[in-house]
């Protein structure tokens, strides 16, 4: 009998030995030639306090965790070390400083030019999904509540707001930002092609300001579900896939004598009940969660004792837009 060459054998022997496993990264949309659009919005969680740099060694910044953790984290920067930009993903920030950012995504568009916000992890994600070239517009600022600033117009009777301060100015200011930026996408993506655009999904993290009122985390469920239809009816996009990320600070180690334990665990279930299909049938496949009590980390992990901006720490920031990220590619491909 003729045998095949030992060294085929073993060969053979090797790629049989291998698990079979899928890879972990989306195959990629087919292009229709269109921009894709994708909003994220909150408040100052939303605009990022993910600390990139600090003195060598700083626990959760940047710097400290490329090079502690390589695997997950290298390919954010490149052979020289300097942060990776990506060429298809733009960034319209309109959270910085109160001024217009924009620019290829990379690091520093947060809080400063020293820090990350969701947009970050999140926008490698859809950017790896998308053979077409991405724009994300981010629209968030400090210290808004939903119950108050973002709230939106069917869950309350309201003048219609003109300044910063009066009741659903935020909502409102996000649309109009939308409506501004999809109307001259010319001077907000110089690349456009004229071949049109397609509004993808909606991103949502925002709430310690209701979280630490108990008459807002009362109605907080309400309200996002409000928020949800009327965003989608205000940009006409029906079903438009929208990804909360909830306010986990504390993580699942909240001590049982905190007096406030009650009332902020309300606050996140609420922010995650409009994903529970089976109490909005109406959201299945178009409203994903994402549980950040998962990856909380405390002050000495962390660069900042500062709970309510996650302790600045970059990891939380970054995750917290790649789950984000991820969610919003499993909607997209229905699954």
């Amino acid at each position: 009998m003729n045998r095949p060459p030992i060294h085929l054998n073993l060969l053979l022997l090797a790629l049989f030995a291998l698990p079979i496993t899928t890879h972990a990264q989306a195959a990629p949309a087919k292009a229709n030639g269109k921009l894709k659009i994708f909003i994220l919005a909150g408040q100052s969680n939303m605009v990022g306090f993910g600390q990139l740099t600090g003195a060598p060694g700083t626990p959760g910044i940047m710097d400290t965790l490329v090079k502690k953790n390589p695997k997950a984290y290298g390919h954010l920067v490149d052979k020289a070390g300097k942060h990776v930009v990506r060429d298809d993903v733009w960034i319209v920030n309109l959270s910085y400083k109160g001024k217009e950012q924009q620019g290829w995504l990379t690091t520093g568009y947060g809080a400063s030019e020293g820090h990350i916000g969701p947009e970050y992890g999140f926008g490698f994600i859809v950017g790896d999904y998308f053979e077409d070239p991405v724009l994300i517009i981010k629209s968030a600022w400090g210290g808004r509540s939903l119950v108050h600033n973002f709230l939106p117009p069917s869950a309350g009777d309201y003048p219609k707001p003109k300044k910063d301060g009066d009741k659903g100015f935020q909502y409102a200011e996000v649309v109009r930002h939308v409506k501004e930026i999809t109307g001259n996408l010319k001077k907000y993506y110089p690349s456009y092609n004229g071949k049109g655009f397609e509004i993808v999904g909606f991103g949502w993290h925002q709430g310690w300001n209701d979280r630490i009122n108990q008459a807002a985390v009362d109605v907080y469920e309400e309200n996002l579900v409000h928020f949800i239809k009327d965003i989608r009816k205000d940009l006409g996009v029906k079903n438009m896939p929208f990804v909360i990320a909830n306010t986990g600070m504390g993580g699942w180690d909240i001590p049982d004598t905190a007096r406030y334990k009650k009332k902020v665990y309300k606050h996140m279930a609420a922010q995650l009940a409009p994903a529970d299909a089976k109490k909005y049938p109406q959201f299945k496949g178009n409203v994903a969660g994402v549980e950040t009590r998962d990856i909380w980390q405390p002050a000495d992990k962390s660069p900042s004792k500062q709970e309510f901006h996650w302790n600045r720490n970059w990891e939380i920031y970054y995750l917290i837009g790649k789950q984000m990220g991820d969610e919003m590619v499993k909607m997209l491909k229905g699954k």
